[in-house]
């Protein structure tokens, strides 16, 4: 994806804007530079193996100038101002490392370093207007998780095509993490996709005639499976128009769709006739940490008596209960993920029975492999269905996502919770 750079290292190892940006990282932090650099005039430093981070310009970090952190680093990214050479998720943790060190340095920039800070802006030419945030980044309105608002975000990232879907899922389109039961070789993606969604309608004691509500469908691949292998009658919800249009063909051609219906409406909107089972499938994260206490007391409504809930949500730990300034700004606006042990409490507050918990980080670590394998491998492909900006999201997007997995800082998770009485 990008030029090599390796002439231009050797021939300008130390000096240049390459030079002063490794000495700024140095007084700031007291470490080393984490990855390569080589910055727009051919200058380079830092370590010589390993990923490399390419300044193509000064704007590279004019974004990080007006967005410090990781929301400017994205949008140099994003834009092409900034690309990595070698392997990205390596780079994000060595970066990551990085940020943990500044985070346990004592007390805030003092003057001096923020001087220093000024001087380099100036002596490297960074200083300039602010640079244009890339098209792809949502700007979402109104209220957040207003029904208004909650539409616009989840057709931000939904509704982007479901031909560029079909291209990176398994061919049921599973969006959510696999369940891996095998190490052999010849064991695919669409093999863990499978087994996760056996698993579920294990874990719901599904049978021929049950009434199943599949809260957040996405393109129906627990939808479809549910009808067509164990002969379930299944009612899916999304506020993706695309997604509704495709589950009601993917239906169709399965031989389905006398038992497949497909709704277009909020979570808020539900009511009727009770369910026998609910599956609600990494959905409860974009309902919201304020509203969570409507969604789960929807869903108790809507099951009957002594029905189960399958919750497969992901989570993270500590204080921080979004995806992170990225994941908020160019995939999923009012994202909310907390510690499991709130999820339950939100359960268990609405009438729930917890049955079981069971964590499946691991099996999300290697599903966002094989996401970015995908993309890697038909990079071409992706950019022509989606184009180069947004082709350049998703590679963060999945690198940064299953960096954040392996490491622990994002879990998953499946519920089972029972309507008790």
């Amino acid at each position: 994806m990008a030029a090599s750079y390796s002439a231009s290292y050797s021939e300008n190892r130390h000096g240049g804007a390459a030079g002063r940006l490794e000495q700024a990282v140095r007084s700031l932090f007291g470490v080393d530079l984490p990855v390569g650099l080589t910055a727009w005039d051919g200058s380079s430093a830092g370590p010589a193996d390993g990923p490399r981070v390419l300044l193509r310009n000064r704007r590279a970090l004019r974004h990080v100038l007006y967005a410090p952190g990781e929301l400017g680093l994205a949008r140099a990214f994003v834009s092409g101002d900034l690309e990595v050479e070698g392997d990205l998720a390596e780079g994000l943790r060595r970066c990551w490392e990085l940020a943990g060190v500044a985070a346990r340095r004592p007390g805030r920039l003092g003057l001096a370093r923020w001087a220093l800070l000024l001087r380099t802006a100036i002596g490297l030419g960074v200083l300039g207007p602010r640079p244009r945030r890339p098209a792809s980044e949502a700007r979402p309105r109104g209220v957040p998780h207003s029904r208004r608002r909650d539409r616009a975000v989840i057709a931000h990232h939904y509704d982007a095509g479901n031909e560029f879907y079909e291209f990176l899922l398994d061919p049921r389109l599973a969006y959510s993490s696999g369940y891996w039961t095998s190490d052999d070789p010849g064991y695919t993606l669409a093999d863990a996709q499978e087994d996760k969604l056996e698993l579920i309608c294990r874990k719901l004691s599904l049978t021929e005639g049950t009434r199943l509500l599949d809260v957040g469908c996405g393109w129906g691949s627990l939808t479809c499976y549910a009808a067509e292998r164990h002969g379930v009658r299944v009612t899916g919800v999304t506020l993706s128009a695309r997604q509704a249009e495709f589950v009601r063909s993917r239906a169709a051609e399965l031989g389905v769709a006398d038992r497949v219906e497909v709704r277009l409406e909020d979570y808020r909107e539900l009511d009727g006739a009770r369910y026998d089972a609910i599956a609600s499938i990494e959905t409860g994260e974009h309902v919201g940490e304020v509203n969570y206490p409507v969604y789960a007391a929807t869903l108790h409504r809507m099951l009957r008596p002594h029905g189960y809930l399958l919750l497969q949500q992901m989570s993270r730990p500590g204080p921080a209960p979004g995806g992170g300034a990225f994941i908020e700004s160019y995939i999923a606006p009012d994202m909310s993920m907390v510690p499991v042990s709130r999820t339950l409490d939100h359960l268990e507050r609405a009438g729930f029975e917890i049955r079981g918990v069971e964590a499946m980080r691991e099996h999300y670590v290697r599903t966002g492999r094989a996401w970015t394998a995908t993309l890697e491998r038909q990079w071409s492909e992706a950019v022509s269905l989606i184009g180069i900006e947004q082709a350049r999201v998703w590679l963060l997007y999945l690198a940064g996502g299953t960096l954040a997995f392996e490491d622990n800082r994002m879990g998953v998770n499946q519920v089972l919770a029972r309507k008790v009485g």
